[in-house]
């Protein structure tokens, strides 16, 4: 199987590549940084080569999306209990968690993925900083749909949602991000 890269380029006019389409995009409102100098909260896209993970959706919102024999088992549904562990001092430190599963005695930070806007409906998770898990080295890094106003990320990569239903719906496992 041939292996596909979605490639990113630019900052302030990020733009994505897929098979020799061309899709604005957004990312870190800091820009892209090197890998090896990520951190948590500085708003930064990491730079390299990134495989993907899984891929999240909310039934509510996205009615259809093609079946990709090639990703079908990496699909997870995002319910009102599912979240993103960015709390440091945490074992669960940039992975999924079930809320409800949280021990009440401890307070531990996370991202809701079951969000108001649409930010959420549709997103993969990328391989940065998953094997091994680094505390510090950024959490939460996703391919995600843009905001409406198109505001930068918090070190994400977002980009239209209809745009995202289409790559979600070529991707195969062999697939890879690069951040350039």
């Amino acid at each position: 199987m041939n292996i596909k890269k979605i490639r990113v380029f630019g900052h302030k006019r990020s733009k994505l590549i897929f098979n020799k389409k061309v899709f604005n995009c957004q990312i870190g409102a800091n820009g892209k940084i090197p890998f090896y100098k990520k951190k948590e909260g500085d708003s930064c896209t990491p730079m390299g080569l990134w495989s993907l993970e899984s891929i999240f959706i909310r039934k509510d919102k996205i009615k259809f999306l093609k079946k990709n024999r090639s990703l079908k088992y990496k699909a997870r549904k995002i319910t009102k209990d599912c979240g993103w562990c960015d709390d440091i001092k945490n074992v669960s430190y940039n992975k999924y968690i079930k809320i409800s599963k949280l021990n009440t005695k401890e307070q531990v930070n996370y991202e809701f993925l079951y969000r108001k806007d649409n930010a959420y409906d549709l997103f993969v998770v990328l391989n940065y900083n998953t094997k091994p898990v680094i505390k510090g080295k950024g959490s939460a890094i996703f391919l995600h749909c843009s905001f409406n106003d198109l505001r930068a990320t918090k070190g994400c990569i977002a980009i239209n949602k209809k745009n995202l239903l289409y790559l979600c719906e070529k991707l195969n496992s062999k697939c890879k991000i690069q951040i350039n």
